[in-house]
């Protein structure tokens, strides 16, 4: 009796993966999901596709072994600040070591062969599966017979031949394939995570420039209110009242909260020198509608620190 595959998918919950633990499990393969959550990226999309195709979904935290990639990738940057060959190899070094340590027999991804120009070329996809000590190990099922066979297919746990050879940008067949499969929702393809976007990249070249040894927490906060850096402090202003929540809930220890006291505007995040709370006083006060048109008795601040 042939013994039955163990496979690890990648899973993002796009079409792309979810059609690869389809094409596992039309071969009677024994699947589990993995999803890997940096800042970029998190499991929400992969726990609904995993619920629809009936497979155990594991998720893991890779947040803070991310940062030293973003920091200083090997394989540099793309467009703006995304580093999406280091990226990538970095969740499959991870997978690979569930992989060894769990006995599974393989890791597969929903990889298509020349779909992303800078990170799925031929070279790319060779250095992803070598930085990842995954050669013979990693298997692409939609574009499987337009690379090297695997060991788990020349062993023959895994059937070439009902394998794809899908390559390029087009979805065509694989919304051919959905249909095929009846699976009739899925997520439209994203435009690229928030690395690839220039105005937040320029946001997070800021941060790492004047804290570089920041954290991923103060990554979440990037794209929340304005920054204004000086004096060794960090000063962070909520531009609406979701923000000003936002920012009341991420302060720490040491961290400095300031809120207009009996007029309406921002409030203030401090992170550094506590000399700096004059001047996120200014700041409020230059974002607040009608600070122009208060006495000087009537402005007054509520200022907390955080223990």
């Amino acid at each position: 009796m042939q013994k039955k595959v163990k496979a690890l998918v990648l899973l993002s919950g796009g079409l792309d993966s979810i059609l690869a633990v389809k094409l596992l499990l039309e071969q009677g393969a024994e699947v589990e999901a993995v999803n890997f959550r940096t800042n970029f990226c998190g499991p929400s999309k992969a726990l609904l596709a995993s619920k629809m195709l009936g497979v155990k979904l594991r998720e893991v935290n890779i947040r803070q072994d991310f940062l030293p990639v973003l920091k200083n990738p090997k394989h540099g940057y793309g467009t703006a600040l995304n580093p999406c060959i280091d990226c990538h190899a970095l969740m499959l070094k991870k997978a690979g070591e569930i992989m060894r340590a769990e006995g599974f027999d393989l890791v597969a991804t929903g990889e298509v062969f020349g779909q992303r120009p800078m990170s799925q070329h031929k070279q790319a996809l060779d250095i992803v599966e070598k930085d990842a000590s995954l050669k013979g190990y990693l298997l692409r099922p939609l574009s499987a017979k337009l690379l090297e066979p695997t060991i788990a297919e020349q062993e023959g746990l895994i059937d070439r031949n009902k394998l794809l050879a899908i390559s390029g940008r087009s979805r065509k067949e694989q919304m051919a394939l959905a249909k095929e499969y009846g699976i009739k929702e899925y997520p439209s393809p994203a435009g690229g995570c928030a690395l690839t976007q220039k105005d937040f990249a320029g946001r997070l070249k800021e941060l790492m420039a004047n804290k570089p040894d920041f954290s991923p927490e103060d990554i979440d906060l990037v794209p929340i209110g304005r920054h204004k850096w000086g004096n060794g402090a960090q000063i962070i202003l909520g531009r609406n009242q979701e923000e000003n929540n936002i920012l009341e809930n991420a302060a720490k220890t040491g961290d400095i909260l300031i809120f207009p006291d009996g007029f309406v505007g921002p409030t203030a995040l401090v992170r550094g020198e506590e000399a700096e709370i004059a001047r996120a006083q200014e700041l409020i006060l230059d974002f607040s509608p009608k600070a122009k048109d208060l006495k000087a008795e009537e402005i007054k601040f509520k200022i907390i620190k955080k223990a």
